[in-house]
């Protein structure tokens, strides 16, 4: 019995080096990259801290707010920091009232220059919440704040450079939020229908297998079994079993050979997904044809232009460091009749001088195979290899 287990978004993203927001950071790494971005934002606090250092406030005062500037910090890293797995509603949504008051708190008592601290509750806000809980908490945060402005004196001149980015940042990091979530779930997707994928590639080897050797081991038992019985009395007629049972032996063996070389046959439109995923992973902009319409071809003429483009995918990923690459199939009328060609041409550093190696030669000899022809050429721009196939299997005199 399989037991499918679910993954955790934050597990899923974890293998990337990323981290999901509003989840614990996992390992150094992430510690570290999380505490940079998240450093990077708590520079706005200037304003306050230079309040504290020269707004002219008493000894007490600045005690104070030195002292709730510095729980208002910890709370918010340690909301952004959250452990809570799954999520906690009233955990955060208290945590957020909890740093809503200290920044009226603060705000009421010292002046205008700490209401950014209410840009902080937003932002958290966005980034801690699900959608259906911050498309009420950021206006929210926001409308307070409007409703602190004509209490502060001079805090009108402040109305307009914070407003602005309380709700664009909260509802911006409520998108990034969204997101992510949404890539991980097209992540998990795009997993699930892999492994579907290899279970019906198993499901049809089973069958497969089955039909192909089904009948010829029930044949071979019955025919042993007949043999057994006709030894003793009718040798000859037990010979004559056996002869059989070795024929069907070769038989099977020959469809079991057959149905592994076309399992190993390599495809065209096979290949060329496989070149889209190694040219992006490589970083170079891959130009192939999406869907292509592919005229008939003969089994060994499409197993060798496969090889063909793989090996010149292989070759340009490797060797080339280019960074675009174009793949063409055209269909071409000529003297010795209607033929593919496969085009693959980069824009790489490969010179002018080609060399054959064995990668070019065993290709060569695919080609020469089916009655095609492969041709390579290096210039200043890059580096172009044609491989042309009859689209009709030769004729045993060619």
């Amino acid at each position: 019995m399989n037991v499918k287990t679910t993954r955790d978004p934050a597990d899923a993203l974890e293998s990337d080096g990323l981290v999901r927001i509003g989840a614990r950071p996992v390992g150094r790494r992430q510690t570290v990259v999380k505490s940079l971005w998240v450093g990077i934002w708590l520079l706005y606090l200037g304003a306050p801290v230079s309040d504290l250092v020269g707004g002219g406030h008493s000894v007490g005062a600045r005690a104070l707010g030195a002292l709730g500037l510095a729980g208002f910090v910890a709370w918010y890293l340690v909301l952004v920091f959250r452990t809570g797995r799954p999520f906690d509603a009233r955990r955060v949504l208290t945590s957020l009232g909890v740093m809503a008051g200290l920044a009226t708190l603060l705000v009421l008592s010292l002046g205008r220059e700490w209401l950014v601290l209410f840009v902080y509750v937003s932002i958290a806000s966005g980034a801690a919440l699900p959608s259906r809980y911050s498309r009420w908490t950021v206006p929210g945060t926001s409308a307070l704040l409007a409703l602190l402005v004509p209490v502060v004196p001079g805090g009108a001149d402040y109305l307009a450079g914070l407003l602005v980015p309380a709700l664009l940042g909260g509802f911006a990091m409520a998108g990034v939020r969204k997101l992510i979530a949404t890539t991980v779930e097209l992540r998990q997707a795009r997993a699930t229908v892999a492994e579907l994928a290899a279970n019906e590639e198993r499901l049809r080897l089973a069958r497969d297998l089955h039909d192909l050797l089904g009948h010829s081991l029930s044949l071979i038992t019955l025919k042993s079994e007949l043999a057994g019985r006709m030894l003793p009395d009718h040798p000859d007629r037990a010979a004559q079993q056996i002869s059989d049972i070795e024929q069907v032996c070769r038989q099977a063996l020959v469809d079991v050979r057959e149905a592994v070389s076309g399992y190993r046959r390599p495809t065209l439109p096979g290949e060329l997904a496989g070149a889209r995923t190694a040219l992006t992973a490589a970083g170079i902009a891959a130009d192939l044809p999406l869907d292509p319409e592919l005229p008939e071809l003969p089994e060994e003429a499409e197993s060798a232009l496969a090889w063909a483009l793989r090996e010149a995918v292989t070759n340009v990923v490797r060797h080339s460091s280019a960074r675009r690459c174009t793949v063409e199939l055209v269909s071409r009328n000529t003297l010795d009749g209607p033929e593919l060609e496969l085009v693959v041409r980069d824009d790489g550093s490969a010179g002018g001088a080609v060399q054959a190696g064995n990668g070019l030669t065993g290709l060569t000899e695919r080609l020469a195979a089916v009655g095609g022809r492969l041709s390579a050429a290096g210039t200043a721009k890059g580096f172009t290899l044609r491989a042309r196939v009859p689209l009709e299997a030769p004729s045993p005199d060619a």
